[in-house]
C-alpha cells in the first residue's frame, strides 16, 4: 500500500482514517457512480463533475499508452475513484500525524486485491498528487522489463506532470518545484543515485535525502526522453540487473559516457533549465454520451466508503462493524457480503469467508472477485489435486473472468484447476495470459516456469527462470537459481534422448506471504547439482531491417535482420516475453521493417535478442 500526499513525497506506512460514522449518504446530497468504458467514478460532487473525473483518467491512460506506443493498456487491480465535493469530507479518510489529520488534496490506496484514489474536488489541482501513484499500477500492469528505483519514481514523476485540457496533452514539462528542490538538496553523483534499493533509506525515510532522490530521479528521465536515450535502458538494466555488472561500468557500457561525464550532463541539464516537451491531441473517442450514471442508494455508497475503510489496514475492524450495520439493513447487499467476505479471508477464517462470498454469489452478482474467492476458498478446503469438484471451480472461474477480461488472478488459479482437471495445454495458456496481463508480478512467471517443467518444455522454463534470478522478491530469486539447474539438466537429458520425470505443481499466491514462503520453500527442497554457466557477452546495439520472422520454433523466434551489408540471424527466446519497442507486441509477421536492436552476440553473425524497437 503506497499514500501520496504530495510532490516532497512524504509517504506513510498505512493510510489511516479518521474514527467515528461513514459519512451519511442519504439526506444532504446525492451520491452517483459514472462508469466510463475503464473506470468507476463515485461522487457526491453531482453527475457533471463526476463526468469530468473519468474524462481526466480517460485521457491519462491514453496519454500512458501514447508514451508506451501500446494499443491497449491493462490495469491488473481494479481500480474505484471516490471524488469528494470538499476537502471535509476526504479528511475522514486522511492519513493521521500524530493524531492528526494530515492535509491532503488526493489519496492514493492500493492492495493486491483492489486500489483507491480519492479525490477533493473543492482544491484546484488534486491530480499530480494521485497520477504519479496511479502511473506505478499502469507500469506494473504494462511493462515486463525489471527496472530499478530511480527509473520507477522518475518515470512517475514525469507521468505526474502531464498537462492534459479539452484540445492536447502537454508531454515532458519539468515542474518549477523539482528546480527548487534540487537547488535545496543539491545533486548526488548518478551512480549513488543508480544504487539506491527499495530497501535504502533513502528511498523510505522522510527528509531532504529522500525528496532529492525524487527529484533527481525526475530530472535523469526527463533528460533521457529529451536525447532519446530511452533505448539505451533495456542493455543498461540488462548489464545491472541480470549480469550483476557494476553500475560505473554499465553506464559506460550501455551510455557511451562514464559516470562522470553523466554527472556533468545532469549538471547542465538542471543548471539551464531547458527541457524539451512535445504536444499530443487529446486522444480521440474519449466522449461522455457513453457514461452510465447510476444514483446511489444510501446502502450501497456507504459500503463503497466501508470498502475503503477495510482496505486501510489500522481499521480494518471498523469497516467489519460498518459492513455489519449495513446488512442489518439489507441483508443481500453485495458489496458488503464481499467486503465480510474479503474481511474473514484477511484473518485466514476460510469458513466464514466461504459463507459470505457464496451468499454474494447466490444474489446473481456481477462482481467477478465474488466469483474469484468462491473458487479460491474451493481450492483451499483440500490441496488442489484433491477438490472433488474441479468442474465447478472451473465454472466460477470463467465466470469471473467473462466479467472481467483482465482479472490475472482468476486465469492464474485456472491455470492449475485447468491442469490438474487434465488439461495442462489449457492451464499453460491460461497462466501466460495472467503474465500478459500483469508482467511484472514474478509469482506468476515462477509458476509459469513450474508449469513448463512439468510439460517437459524446459527451454521455454530457462528464458523466465533467467530473470526471476534478480527478481526483488528474495523468496522467488533462490528457488528460481535452483529451478533454472533443474531445467538445464532437463534440457540436457531431453536433447539426448533420456527418459524423464517431472516433479509436482508449487503455485504460489500473491494473498497471503506466509503461504507464500512454505510454498517456495517446497521447490527448494529437490535434489540438484550445481552446474556451471556459460558467460554472457555484453549487449551490442544494431539498426538495420527486418527481412523476415521465423517463428516455427514456438514460443521462439528466428529474426534476420539486414545490416551494414550482412544479415544477423538472432534468436528470441520467447516472443510472448521480449521486450518490445514501438510496437503492442512482437509479430512474426515483420517483413522490410527497420528497427534498432539490442542483442548478445552468440556467434558469427549470431546473437540472443534482448529489445526491438521499430523505427
Amino acid at each position: 500500500m503506497a499514500c501520496r500526499m504530495g510532490w516532497f513525497g512524504t509517504t506513510l506506512a498505512g493510510c489511516c482514517v479518521l474514527a467515528g460514522t461513514l459519512p451519511v449518504f442519504a439526506g444532504e446530497s446525492q451520491w452517483v457512480e459514472v462508469k466510463s468504458p475503464n473506470f468507476s467514478v463515485v461522487t457526491d460532487g453531482g453527475e457533471k463533475r463526476g463526468r469530468d473525473v473519468a474524462v481526466r483518467f480517460e485521457q491519462m491512460r491514453a496519454v500512458f499508452g501514447s508514451l508506451l506506443l501500446k494499443a491497449s493498456v491493462n490495469l491488473a487491480v481494479p481500480l474505484q475513484i471516490v471524488a469528494f465535493r470538499n476537502t471535509k469530507e476526504l479528511r475522514q479518510f486522511a492519513p493521521l500525524w500524530n493524531g492528526k489529520p494530515v492535509q491532503v488534496a488526493g489519496l492514493f490506496q492500493g492492495t493486491t486485491d483492489r486500489s483507491f484514489i480519492l479525490l477533493d474536488l473543492s482544491v484546484d489541482n488534486p491530480w499530480e498528487v494521485v497520477f504519479h501513484e496511479y502511473a506505478h499500477q499502469l507500469m506494473n500492469s504494462n511493462m515486463s522489463a525489471q527496472t530499478a528505483p530511480w527509473f520507477e519514481e522518475g518515470f512517475a514523476e514525469y507521468f505526474r506532470s502531464i498537462e492534459v485540457d479539452g484540445k492536447e496533452a502537454r508531454v515532458g514539462k519539468v515542474p518549477d518545484d523539482t528546480y527548487r528542490v534540487l537547488q535545496q538538496t543539491g545533486l548526488a553523483k548518478t551512480a549513488d543515485l543508480f544504487r539506491v534499493q527499495q530497501d535504502s533509506s533513502t528511498y523510505n525515510e522522510s527528509g531532504d535525502r529522500r525528496t532529492g532522490f525524487y527529484a533527481q530521479s525526475s530530472i535523469v528521465v526527463h533528460y533521457l526522453y529529451d536525447h532519446n536515450l530511452i533505448p539505451k535502458l533495456g542493455p543498461y538494466f540488462d548489464l545491472t540487473l541480470r549480469q550483476k555488472m557494476g553500475v560505473e561500468d554499465a553506464i559506460q557500457r550501455s551510455f557511451g559516457m562514464s559516470a562522470a561525464q553523466f554527472d556533468r550532463e545532469i549538471r547542465n541539464y538542471v543548471s539551464n533549465e531547458r527541457y524539451t516537451f512535445y504536444k499530443l491531441p487529446t486522444p480521440a473517442g474519449i466522449a461522455t454520451n457513453n457514461y452510465v450514471v447510476t444514483p446511489l442508494s444510501a446502502t450501497d455508497g456507504n459500503a463503497v466508503l466501508a470498502d475503503v475503510h477495510l482496505h486501510s489496514p489500522n481499521y480494518g475492524a471498523k469497516a467489519v462493524e460498518e459492513l455489519e450495520a449495513i446488512l442489518k439493513t439489507d441483508p443481500s447487499n453485495a458489496l458488503a457480503l464481499r467486503g465480510l467476505g474479503y474481511a474473514y479471508l484477511q484473518k485466514q477464517d476460510f469458513e466464514q469467508a466461504g459463507k459470505y462470498f457464496q451468499k454474494a454469489a447466490e444474489g446473481n452478482s456481477k462482481d467477478p472477485r465474488v466469483h474469484y474467492y468462491v473458487a479460491l476458498l474451493m481450492s483451499r478446503e483440500k490441496t488442489l489435486a484433491e477438490v472433488a469438484n474441479v468442474p465447478v471451480m472451473t465454472k466460477e472461474l470463467e465466470t469471473s473472468i467473462a466479467l472481467d477480461p483482465n482479472f490475472a488472478d482468476a486465469y492464474s488459479l485456472l491455470a492449475f484447476a485447468s491442469a490438474y482437471g487434465g488439461d495442462p495445454e489449457r492451464g499453460l495458456a491460461m497462466m501466460r495470459k495472467a503474465v500478459a496481463l500483469s508482467p511484472r508480478n514474478d509469482m506468476y512467471v515462477f509458476n509459469l516456469a513450474q508449469m513448463y517443467m512439468n510439460n517437459k518444455k524446459p527451454a521455454e522454463a530457462i528464458a523466465l527462470l533467467q530473470g526471476l534470478q534478480s527478481s526483488p522478491q528474495p523468496i522467488l530469486a533462490s528457488p528460481a537459481g535452483q529451478m533454472l539447474e533443474e531445467a538445464q539438466k532437463m534440457k540436457q537429458a531431453i536433447d539426448s534422448g533420456e527418459t524423464i520425470a517431472t516433479s509436482g505443481n508449487v503455485r504460489v499466491e500473491a494473498e497471503h506471504p506466509a503461504d507464500q514462503e512454505e510454498q517456495v520453500k517446497s521447490a527448494e527442497n529437490g535434489q540438484v547439482r550445481a552446474v556451471t554457466l556459460p558467460a554472457q557477452t555484453s549487449p551490442r546495439f544494431v539498426k538495420g531491417k527486418i527481412a523476415s520472422v521465423d517463428c516455427g520454433a514456438v514460443p521462439g523466434a528466428m529474426l534476420s535482420l539486414a545490416t551494414a551489408g550482412r544479415t544477423l540471424k538472432l534468436h528470441v527466446g520467447d516472443t510472448k516475453h521480449v521486450l518490445v519497442i514501438g510496437a503492442d507486441t512482437f509479430s512474426c509477421a515483420w517483413s522490410n521493417q527497420r528497427a534498432a536492436v539490442n542483442y548478445r552476440e552468440t556467434g558469427e553473425g549470431t546473437g540472443e535478442v534482448v529489445s526491438v524497437e521499430l523505427q
